[in-house]
């Protein structure tokens, strides 16, 4: 029933027995001093029946005392605000009230009234209509309805049949002044006093005042055409009821209470949704906020906060943690609730990596993830036996929970930044001081206990790229905002450590010395912020996915030996159970491992996370552009290569995660989530490519410059409907790529021989296997062919390193990979052998495996290799038959022929040859394409005749007929092959005519490297004599002096003339003799004698 409606109240007859006694005396007298103080009176007395205090300006419900509740008049204590109880101007008093006594008189009657004395009890009330209700009447009823009170002894139940509590005291004030036993708004602050007294001492205090609030919140609103009266007497109702609320959390002792640990803070009440009936609903809380200047208000709420933090901060994802993030997003929707816990220590006070998600108010929050290892462990239980289809459906339940409480820690982040300036800077705080102290999460060796979690920087990581969304629009209009001085205007994040794009230490520190003034944007600091999480958060994150394999395969390896040594201690009980306990260890370790890897791979996953993260790495890219070009750079603008040669200094001193992490991330949703970069991806991506790779001394690190070209080659990997992948219309088309991709790639091709590593000559073979995928895609646009060209004649000695180098590796790889393949025959044989003793055995399978793993390797790049020599030799067929690479070429492609078909090619015969990527089918005829590309120039046919190692017409001859047996060319190209067969032959016979014997050249005539006759001698700067030949090929591979490996160029050596002219003189005398023990037997007689 509704409380404002007017009714006609039935009589109630006398109780039957007392009512409850009255608190004694001097309890009571106590109480009403200490009330008194706290209301800012001055002891007894001091309240006067006409005194007025001033409305509290903090609170739009505040309304004047009535007389006789306020102690206005009595000096207020200064040394702190109060909680204010203020009078409501707009309440009549009536006549009875203002006659009748004080608090303080009626505190100093209840000294002389006998508490035991049997209560007044009132006339029976007259029977009325509802519409004659008085005011009187219904105030009676409505608060003796929303506080459960009654000062009538025979009203001990409201018209809804709840039990009412009788007040003694008040009753017996009530009597004492002749009138009426009614509830007045006047007398409310001394009957919820007294109510509080009474209330026994097991029951909550302010749960009772707070279901009294949500009472009279109530009333007011269901309010339908009241009078303004009536409306005024429930507002007030309404003030004094929260501020008894506050008072029963506060200061107990008021009531003479005890207070209750579990139920009197505001803890367990937040804890409960807004529409719980045992709950804080949204009314009180509004209320507090309006009063929230007030004594202990701001303070009580802060507390709450942090105490709900703190027990979270024991908790996972597996627990109820739902109602914790519900209080705080709670508290979001109040801007100054957000600015009181911004300001209190507990926001920021932790003093370690590991402590900010325990020890500060908003870490705990952020610490909840499906990466806690005990809520990894229940999404994938018994992770060794999980199928495929299971772990994927882990995986979505887990990015389901976990996508719904980013949600919520976005909307809370979002309300920080929002509520002030200070809270916002306050915030920012917090995200720097994580990015400062977790550098060692992208250390080697990681120990967990010196940094934060995987799930905090994750959601930490995720939060951040939210708050840039705003600003990423896809024109990149305000691109410009991002200050790239930011780390020289006292920024928040430390830097110093970390390793710069192309700058040393020194000239980092001096760059960072000179301050500038100002301070950065919001947009600017948000977007480093950014930045740095995903280089100590998602990135660091993922780096941990390789570890954990490592670490499977570990255990899984361990827990197989155990299993096979299980059954030989079986009769050895000690050493058994000693076996059992390391094998169950290993498998815990080991489910363990793969849970966890199965949970980050699921969070990793997540495309809504990846297509942001995405949408940030793309304004990263155009803004990196932006700053390394010193243009207005956009990706409908074109760039213009190469970059300036004075590089920028703020450029050049950025950390070098700025690069790394755009590469790094484009690379991980290319393998794991190509499905989201179909529409994350622009010409941005090829143009920060293209730019580093063509000017790559902006970047110093090689390896960084080396993830450039991976980028591109992921790019061209088939994926759904794209045969050439997602970047390869766009490589293949676009004006810019057209423009500078071709030379980019070759210039990355002839750096990578040297990288300063001690890997660097393995790792150039994988940077160069990449760049031939890119220029594989790139092939059947016809532009790039006439670029080659055109590059070949413009930039000569260019392209001649470029060729030489791509022969160097086409001998090296050919020769390692078809070189262990008799080495797996012999081992593959060894194996069938049933009489092998098991060490023999042992040892034999791991040669096979490492002979395995080489011959895979080098036979994927053999290929590779092979196929770009095969594209490049149609087209620049000159450019691989000049002198300094002619020889050298015939010689290698006559090795490898004789390889695969002369005597030698039974020991390639291995089992399953397609595992190995070896098919002699395939790379067959590939040689011979070289061949009929070059075949048509007699430089090539004469340093194929030649070549006095590996050059056999039987050779030739059987190729011929292995090809037309096996049908692995068509009959027109088997026809040229023949043709040029006899070209060979025909050129070998008249090499043998005229070859003269120069073995016995005098010692300084041969070239000291080669051992060969020398026919260009050149003098070094080392002053070492060589051929020319040998130094040009020698520096087309390393241009330093072999003997002091000292830089030099070819223009450094200087002709020795007068050894040439030597040596002619004697080639000259050579020849003479030769012709004429030719033309001596070409006459049938003896060569004539030369010698004594």
């Amino acid at each position: 029933m509704d409380l404002n409606e007017q009714q006609q109240t039935p009589p109630v007859p006398p109780p039957t027995t007392e009512g409850p006694d009255a608190p004694d005396q001097e309890t009571m007298e106590q109480i009403r001093r200490r009330r008194l103080e706290r209301l800012g009176g001055n002891g007894p007395g001091s309240a006067s029946a006409s005194g007025a205090a001033t409305p509290t300006a903090a609170s739009p419900t505040s309304t004047t005392p009535v007389a006789g509740l306020s102690a206005s008049n009595s000096p207020v204590i200064a040394s702190r605000p109060q909680i204010n109880i203020t009078p409501n101007p707009l309440l009549s008093t009536p006549k009875s009230a203002t006659s009748s006594r004080t608090g303080s008189q009626i505190g100093d009657d209840v000294r002389t009234k006998r508490p035991a004395e049997e209560p007044a009890v009132a006339p029976p009330r007259k029977q009325v209509s509802a519409r004659e209700e008085s005011f009187e009447d219904y105030t009676d009823r409505v608060l003796g309805t929303i506080f459960r009170i009654s000062v009538d002894p025979a009203r001990t139940q409201d018209a809804h049949g709840h039990k009412l509590m009788f007040l003694p005291n008040m009753n017996q004030e009530l009597t004492e002044e002749g009138v009426p036993l009614k509830l007045s708004v006047e007398r409310l602050d001394g009957a919820l006093m007294e109510f509080g007294y009474l209330l026994p001492q097991d029951k909550s205090l302010f749960e009772a005042l707070l279901a009294s609030w949500k009472r009279v919140v109530k009333a007011i609103k269901s309010l339908r055409g009241a009078t303004a009266e009536k409306e005024a007497m429930l507002k007030e109702a309404r003030r004094l009821c929260f501020s008894n609320c506050m008072f029963a959390l506060t200061l107990p002792d008021m009531f003479s209470r005890e207070l209750h640990p579990k139920l009197d803070n505001l803890v367990p009440y937040l804890l409960r949704e807004v529409e719980n009936e045992n709950g804080l609903c949204m009314d009180f809380i509004q209320e507090a906020v309006a009063r929230l200047d007030e004594e202990d208000i701001a303070p009580l709420f802060v507390k709450a906060m942090v105490d709900i933090s703190s027990q979270l901060s024991t908790m996972s994802m597996n627990d109820n943690c739902k109602p914790y993030v519900n209080a705080l997003k709670t508290y979001s929707r109040f801007p100054p609730l957000l600015n009181e816990l911004a300001k209190d220590p507990c926001f920021q006070m932790a003093q370690s990596a590991a402590g900010i998600e325990k020890h500060t108010l908003l870490g705990p929050f952020f610490r909840i993830s499906t990466l806690q290892p005990e809520v990894a462990a229940s999404y994938f239980p018994g992770p060794r036996t999980m199928d495929k289809v299971k772990i994927q459906g882990s995986q979505s339940a887990q990015q389901m929970s976990l996508s719904t409480h980013q949600d919520d820690l976005r909307s809370i982040t979002n309300a920080f930044i929002r509520a002030s300036s200070q809270t916002r800077n306050r915030v920012l705080d917090w995200f720097a001081y994580i990015m400062n102290t977790n550098h060692k999460r992208r250390a080697i060796q990681v120990d967990p206990r010196e940094v934060s979690s995987d799930g905090f920087m994750m959601n930490v990581t995720v939060v951040l790229d939210c708050l840039c969304e705003p600003f990423m629009d896809s024109t990149f209009t305000k691109v410009g905002r991002i200050d790239i001085d930011y780390f020289r205007r006292n920024p928040r994040l430390d830097i110093k450590e970390e390793t710069k794009l192309n700058a040393d230490q020194a000239q980092s520190d001096a760059f960072y010395a000179t301050k500038l003034e100002g301070e950065p944007n919001f947009i600017t600091e948000i977007f480093f912020l950014t930045l740095a999480a995903h280089h100590y958060g998602s990135e660091a994150t993922n780096t941990k996915l390789k570890s954990l394999d490592r670490d499977i395969k570990y255990y899984e390896k361990n827990i197989g030996v155990m299993e096979a040594e299980r059954h030989k201690l079986l009769n050895r009980p000690h050493q058994l159970r000693q076996l059992d306990d390391a094998l169950r260890k290993h498998t815990t370790l080991l489910e363990r491992s793969m849970a966890y890897k199965y949970s980050i791979e699921g969070v990793l996953f997540e495309p809504k996370m990846q297509s942001r993260s995405l949408l940030f790495m793309r304004y990263v890219t155009v803004w990196l552009l932006r700053v390394a070009s010193q243009t207005e750079y956009t990706p409908e603008k074109q760039l213009q290569l190469p970059l300036p040669a004075n590089q920028p200094e703020a450029f050049r001193c950025l950390p070098e995660y700025a690069l790394q992490d755009v590469v790094d991330n484009f690379k991980f949703v290319f393998k794991y989530v190509p499905q989201i970069i179909l529409s994350a991806v622009g010409d941005e991506m090829i143009a920060l490519c293209i730019t580093f790779l063509e000017s790559s001394e902006y970047v110093k690190n090689p390896y960084l410059k080396s993830s450039l070209v991976t980028l591109l080659s992921h790019g061209t990997w088939p994926v759904y409907h794209l045969k050439k992948g997602v970047l390869g219309d766009l490589l293949t088309s676009t004006k810019f790529a057209n423009s500078y991709l071709l030379h980019a790639v070759m210039k990355f091709y002839i750096e990578c021989e040297s990288t300063g590593a001690h890997t660097a000559f393995y790792d150039k073979f994988n940077i160069r296997y990449e760049i031939f995928q890119v220029i594989k895609c790139i092939w059947p646009n016809d532009h790039y062919r006439q670029q080659l060209v055109q590059s070949s004649k413009s930039n000569r000695p260019f392209f001649v390193r470029f060729v030489n180098l791509l022969m160097n590796d086409a001998t090296y790889v050919l020769d390692e990979g078809l070189g262990k393949f008799p080495k797996i025959h012999e081992l593959q044989q060894k194996l069938r052998d049933p009489n092998l003793s098991q060490e023999d055995r042992e040892k034999a399978e791991e040669d096979l495996r490492s002979a395995e793993s080489q011959a895979t390797s080098y036979m994927q790049l053999a290929n590779e290799t092979v196929g770009m020599m095969k594209l490049f030799t149609a087209t620049l067929s000159e450019a691989f038959t000049m002198p300094e690479i002619v020889q050298r070429l015939a010689g290698m492609l006559d090795y490898n022929l004789e390889m695969l078909t002369g005597p030698k090619s039974k020991n390639l015969k291995v089992e399953n040859a397609e595992k190995y990527f070896f098919n002699a089918k395939t790379l067959l005829p590939e040689l011979v394409d070289i061949y009929l590309n070059l075949g048509h120039i007699p430089t090539f046919v004469e340093a194929v005749a030649g070549d006095g190692r590996s050059y056999k017409p039987s050779i030739m001859t059987a190729t011929a007929h292995i090809m037309r047996s096996k049908h692995l060319k068509d009959l027109g190209d088997i026809e040229k092959w023949e043709a040029l067969t006899l070209k060979f032959a025909a050129a070998k016979e008249v090499l043998d005519r005229a070859e003269i014997d120069f073995e016995d050249a005098p010692p300084e005539f041969e070239d000291p490297i080669m051992g060969i006759l020398m026919s260009d001698p050149v003098t070094l700067p080392s002053n070492h004599v060589v051929d020319r030949s040998t130094i040009t090929q020698h520096l087309l591979s390393d241009p330093k002096d072999p003997y002091t490996r000292q830089p030099m160029t070819i223009d450094d050596v200087v002709p020795n003339e007068e050894l040439k002219a030597r040596i002619e003189a004697w080639k000259t005398d050579r020849r003479a003799l030769a012709m004429a023990e030719v033309n001596a037997k070409d006459q049938g007689g003896e060569p004539m004698q030369t010698d004594d």
